[in-house]
C-alpha cells in the first residue's frame, strides 16, 4: 500500500474566495483506509469535493491516477435525487451504472445482475419495486451503498456515511468498507465520530482548514493535535476578507499521474 495514489500539493480551495481549506500537502497512497477527521467547518467536506471533481482548487494541485478520475464514486452528505421524483429502488441503484453504462441506454443482463447483487448485499431484496420516499433514512443509506457498490469504483469517498443510523446498520457498512478495502480500494470518509475513526480506520488525516496531522491514526489524533485543530478553528474568522489569488493560479488543478 505504498504507492502514491493521490498527492495534495499546496491545495487551497473554498468558496467566493474564501477559502476552506489551506495549503494542504499530503500522499495518500493507493489502497488507504483514510479517516478525515476534524471540527466543525474545518474543510472536510471541502476536501472530498475537490477529489470528486466538484469544486476547483483555488491554488495547488491534486494528483491521481487516472483509474480514479475514471473509476470514482462519491457518497454526498445529502441524497443527490429528489423524493419528489417517482422513482423505486432497483431504478435508483441502476443509476450507479451511468458512469460505466450511460444513462440512455438499457441495462444489459450483466447490468441487472449487478444491481441485483447489490440490493441483496444492502439487504434490501424484496424492496426493489418500493418507491424512494416510502422509505427510511437507513433504507435509503442502503440504497446510496448499493448505488457505490454498482460503480464498481477505485476511489470511494465517504462524506458521513453513518449518519442517522442505528448501531447494526453501521456495523454491516463497516464491514461492507472493510471489504473494499481488503479488495484494494482507496476509501476516504469524513467523520465526526472519534472513537470510530480510532477503531476503525488505519490512517487519518486531520482538518482545521489547515493540516494538522496525518498518518497512523493513534498517533495522528493525539491530545496535542486535538487541542490544536480546536484552537485554530476557534481563531478562524469567516469574516476575513478574500484571499487574494494569482491569476496563473486560478484555474483547476487536477492532474493525472
Amino acid at each position: 500500500m505504498n504507492t502514491p495514489g493521490i498527492v495534495l500539493h499546496d491545495l487551497t480551495a473554498g468558496y467566493g474566495r474564501h477559502p476552506a481549506i489551506h495549503h494542504l500537502h499530503a500522499t495518500i497512497p493507493c489502497g488507504a483506509l483514510l479517516a478525515v477527521a476534524g471540527p466543525n467547518g474545518a474543510g472536510k467536506s471541502t476536501l472530498l469535493k475537490v477529489l470528486a471533481g466538484e469544486l476547483k482548487p483555488m491554488t495547488g494541485r491534486v494528483g491521481m491516477p487516472p483509474e480514479y478520475r475514471q473509476r470514482l464514486a462519491y457518497l454526498t452528505q445529502q441524497p443527490t435525487w429528489s423524493l419528489d421524483f417517482p422513482v423505486d429502488v432497483h431504478d435508483a441503484v441502476a443509476m450507479g451504472c451511468w458512469p460505466w453504462l450511460g444513462p440512455w441506454r438499457a441495462l444489459d443482463e450483466a447490468a441487472h445482475r449487478r444491481v441485483t447483487e447489490a440490493i441483496t448485499a444492502v439487504k434490501l431484496q424484496g424492496f426493489e419495486h418500493r418507491p424512494l420516499q416510502s422509505l427510511s433514512g437507513g433504507q435509503l443509506q442502503r440504497v446510496r451503498f448499493a448505488q457505490i457498490i454498482v460503480q464498481d469504483a477505485r476511489l470511494i469517498l465517504l462524506d458521513e456515511p453513518f449518519n442517522a443510523l442505528d448501531e447494526s446498520t453501521e456495523e454491516e457498512f463497516l464491514a461492507l468498507i472493510r471489504r473494499w478495502h481488503n479488495e484494494g480500494r482507496t476509501v476516504i470518509a469524513v467523520l465526526h465520530d472519534l472513537e470510530r475513526v480510532r477503531r476503525h480506520f488505519p490512517l487519518t488525516l486531520l482538518l482545521a482548514r489547515e493540516l494538522v496531522a496525518f498518518g497512523p491514526t493513534e498517533a495522528v489524533l493525539s491530545a496535542e493535535h486535538l487541542e490544536r485543530a480546536r484552537h485554530h478553528a476557534e481563531a478562524f474568522d469567516e469574516h476575513a476578507a478574500p484571499c487574494p489569488l494569482p491569476a496563473d493560479e486560478e484555474k483547476d488543478e487536477v492532474v493525472h499521474q
